[in-house]
């Protein structure tokens, strides 16, 4: 980098980091508005706020990076035009891109930090937080109305179309781990019921991939009569075979938007080999976390034209036109999710339409000026 360079990234990266530090602390008072009274009525200690608090916080830089571009460029930038700084290096005959390349570079970079986030800190940060919270909360629930009645969920129903079983729970506990009321039938390649299993309770082993019920029963069925075969009782017995992890049996019919990129395609993984049409709309939520990745650069291309073009009437109109043009970006986003949700496009391409629709309109603005 020459002096030009440096000069330019420490005009912007100064108001970057102010701008990010203000969005991700307005952002935060709004979670601790929403969540803080919660907390103490769960019988958080200090210690359990701040940790929760400073787990939660990296999920939100996905959300405020683009934001935190765009008005940091337009300051900076702008500050620049007006002290015809710009005007000097454009005479000087450097090309707006000779300019901006250190902000293009760190365009770049950006981008890969949010694929980062969005692969790996972000689906941490969410699920870590979210089990913090459910611990306090299953914990208060445990000391006011006991352990059995910690964290409960109530008609819990999975369907292993592959491997042919079908699971309904009347409660889970999400405090002990523990299900009660547990019936799995087996099913054969037509549907029908061959064998039932039932427990009074059942408890799955992460390490072992395995379930084990207890006060239970295995009745066998006639498959053309539908009557019973052989009923026969157990007091407790292991199923290596049964494999179901009852996370995922949670994750069924939950919003897209609270669950992690992990969880997103775990789940997308499921409803595919069930064959399930609920796979839409996870999908687009999967693939738009990936195509945002995009966002960082399509906010420099739209920024930097507006923010350095010779406005004549007042620099104000160059800020509103690039603020419309990101407003735009989320009306597109938000019409793609729309159509994709009603499969007149893939997941895929509607994913991808918004974020290629603004890149083609961000390099159209900046080429004009180079």
């Amino acid at each position: 980098m020459n002096t030009l360079d440096r000069h330019i990234l420490s005009e912007w990266l100064k108001t970057l980091g102010l701008v990010l530090a203000a969005t991700l602390g307005l952002l935060l008072l709004q979670e601790m508005y929403d969540n803080f009274r919660d907390l103490l009525d769960d019988g958080a200690t200090g210690l359990d706020i701040a940790v929760y608090y400073a787990v939660r916080l990296p999920s939100y830089l996905t959300v405020v990076l683009p934001l935190a571009l765009l008005v940091s460029l337009l300051y900076s930038l702008g500050q620049l035009h007006r002290n015809n700084e710009f005007t000097a290096m454009r005479a000087a005959g450097l090309s707006l891109f000779r300019l901006t390349r250190g902000i293009w570079v760190i365009g770049l970079l950006c981008s890969g930090l949010m694929w980062l986030c969005n692969s790996r800190v972000v689906p941490w940060s969410v699920e870590e937080s979210r089990r913090i919270k459910d611990s306090l909360e299953f914990r208060h629930q445990a000391r006011v109305d006991g352990v059995e009645s910690a964290g409960l969920v109530r008609s819990v129903t999975f369907d292993n179309r592959p491997e042919g079983r079908l699971w309904y729970i009347n409660r889970y506990s999400r405090y002990t781990g523990r299900a009660y009321g547990v019936t799995v039938s087996l099913l054969d390649e037509r549907r029908r019921e061959v064998t039932r299993f039932l427990a009074r309770e059942a408890e799955f082993h992460p390490a072992t991939r395995t379930w084990t019920f207890r006060d239970g029963s295995e009745v066998d069925f006639d498959v053309e009569t539908g009557e019973t075969v052989r009923p026969t009782s157990f007091k407790e017995r292991t199923f290596s075979n049964f494999h179901e992890n009852p996370q995922l049996m949670l994750l069924i019919d939950r919003n897209p938007i609270d669950l992690s990129f992990r969880e997103l395609r775990v789940l997308m993984d499921y409803l595919i080999s069930d064959g399930s049409p609920k796979v839409t709309r996870y999908a687009l939520r999967y693939y738009s976390l990936i195509a945002d990745t995009l966002g960082c650069l399509i906010v420099i291309g739209i920024a930097i034209p507006f923010a350095v073009s010779g406005v004549r009437v007042s620099p104000v109109v160059g800020v509103s036109k690039s603020i419309g043009l990101f407003f735009l970006y989320y009306l597109l986003a938000n019409l793609a999710n729309l159509i994709g949700g009603r499969e007149m496009l893939t997941p895929e391409a509607a994913a991808w339409m918004p974020n290629l629709v603004m890149a083609g309109v961000a390099c159209w603005f900046f080429f004009r000026l180079l």
